[in-house]
């Protein structure tokens, strides 16, 4: 009984050790295998280990995917990777360089709407240097007329146009003004001051001026052109010139036109005409007979 007693004394506490220790050792190896399963990397790593183990690794299967397949080499995704990165890239540099050009070409664009810019405004101070020139002109002249007598400025402003009477008596102060009128003529004077008492701007009154120049020397053109001889005139003329002196004139003026000759001969009498050409016979036979083949062939 003692030894029963004491086997069952000895024995209690090794049962009582694995009774702890069994559920730890369990628990420990189920946790591991459950990394192993679930956890891929912790896997891959510890095989990696074991095969290299110099006996233990030929036991170790070769790694594989999960469709049986061999793994895939890392290095070469990461080169595919790579290649593609550099692709887009170089794609990124050229929409940098197409985007650089662009910026040049809006660059030139401005520079060159900035020099017409400049240009325009220059053009603009030179023009309005050239009106204040001007108005300094009229100024002058102004003042030139204001120095002199009365008399002898009325008759000169006058003979101006209206606006140009208009746009000098401007430049001058109220007396002058008034002492230049009183020595003009009365309806002109009338029309001036007329003019005068309108607030026009400086620069219309200069462009009114010019403009009633320009229509003064139109209208005396055909005045000058009036100065010409019809031809009835003509005729009379020449009717009463001496014949030999018209055959001379009319010879030279054959050379010059000869139709006008043909209209004079045509114009005088047939007495005073063959007169003419008698005289412009002898002066001169063979165009003395063109002439008077043409006047036949008129008639």
């Amino acid at each position: 009984m003692l030894a029963e007693e004491r086997e069952k004394q000895s024995y209690s506490g090794m049962e009582r050790f694995l009774f702890f220790v069994t559920p730890l050792l369990f628990t420990l190896v189920l946790v591991l295998v459950l990394l192993v399963v679930f956890n891929p990397s912790l896997r891959s790593r510890l095989m990696d280990t074991g095969r290299s183990i110099p006996v233990v690794g030929s036991l170790i299967p070769e790694s594989r995917s999960a469709s049986g397949a061999p793994a895939p080499d890392n290095g070469a995704a990461q080169r595919k990777q790579i290649a593609g990165l550099q692709g887009d890239l170089q794609a990124a540099k050229g929409k940098l360089q197409a985007a650089e050009a662009e910026k040049a070409s809006l660059e030139k664009e401005i520079n060159d709407l900035q020099d017409k810019l400049d240009q325009l405004i220059k053009s603009d101070e030179q023009k309005k240097l050239s009106s204040s020139e001007y108005q300094a002109k009229i100024a002058e002249l102004g003042g030139m007329f204001a120095s002199m007598t009365p008399s002898k400025a009325a008759p000169i402003i006058q003979n101006m146009t209206l606006d140009e009477a208009v746009l000098v008596l401007n430049s001058m102060d109220s007396r002058a003004q008034g002492a230049i009128l009183a020595k003009m003529d009365p309806k002109r004077a009338a029309e001036t001051a007329a003019r005068l008492k309108d607030s026009v701007p400086v620069q219309d009154q200069q462009i009114a001026a010019l403009q009633s120049r320009i229509q003064q020397a139109s209208s005396a053109a055909p005045a000058s052109g009036s100065a010409l001889l019809s031809e009835d005139q003509l005729s009379k003329t020449f009717e009463s010139m001496d014949p030999a002196k018209a055959a001379q004139l009319l010879l030279s003026m054959s050379d010059v036109s000869p139709s006008k000759v043909l209209r004079i001969l045509g114009s005088v009498s047939d007495s005073k005409r063959s007169s003419i050409v008698q005289e412009m016979s002898g002066l001169d036979k063979k165009l003395t007979s063109q002439l008077v083949s043409k006047l036949m062939a008129g008639k």
